[in-house]
């Protein structure tokens, strides 16, 4: 993931001047989580932290939670903005976690740039840390087939919410909630709430 980490890293003050606080959260994709939040049970990682805003959000919930992600600048923005709150750098396809040590993982759009072949390799690790019945939200953009496109930052990957649920279930898990949003001016996004099967 060296080049991803590259481009997070040239552009995080921009990501983080335009996204990273809860302001810019669409209130819809909030509700999600928030709702995700209540049935979590045991520790939480949000995997792909960036500048920490959600992370925050979810301990402000009450969660015992940490945030995780590859890009240096997005974790000293994290520590200033939200201090007391555990955030270190680590990969999603490789998390220094024990097995089943997670009850819910927040993957806010943090698997966008895994091309479809490698994509299983962070979901094969959310499902060896997550216990079973833990919670997995995941969010991602919608497109009519898997295809990848121009993001601001970097390649990215659009998918039929159909192919998703199959890849994750292929993963292990369950899929108990699929929501979709299409926003004026805005790439459809989408959402799945999943359970660690036993």
């Amino acid at each position: 993931m060296t080049s991803t980490t590259s481009a997070y890293e040239a552009r995080a003050q921009e990501y983080i001047d335009a996204l990273g606080s809860m302001d810019a959260v669409h209130p819809v994709d909030r509700a999600i989580v928030d709702a995700w939040a209540d049935e979590v049970s045991g520790p939480v990682l949000d995997a792909g932290c960036g500048p920490g805003h959600w992370t925050a959000h979810l301990a402000g919930r009450g969660l015992d939670v940490r945030g995780i992600d590859i890009a240096s600048r997005f974790l000293e923005h994290a520590r200033a903005a939200h201090p007391g709150i555990r955030f270190e750098r680590d990969t999603i396809d490789d998390l220094d976690a024990e097995g089943g040590e997670f009850g819910g993982i927040l993957s806010w759009f943090s698997t966008i740039h895994h091309a479809p072949a490698r994509v299983d390799v962070p979901l094969r690790e959310f499902a060896r840390t997550l216990r079973p019945g833990g919670r997995l939200v995941l969010g991602f953009f919608v497109g009519v087939e898997v295809e990848a496109f121009d993001h601001a930052v970097m390649r990215a990957y659009r998918w039929p919410t159909a192919e998703w649920e199959r890849t994750v279930d292929a993963a292990g898990f369950d899929v108990l909630e699929t929501h979709t949003r299409e926003t004026r001016g805005q790439r459809p996004v989408g959402t799945l709430v999943c359970e660690r099967r036993a």
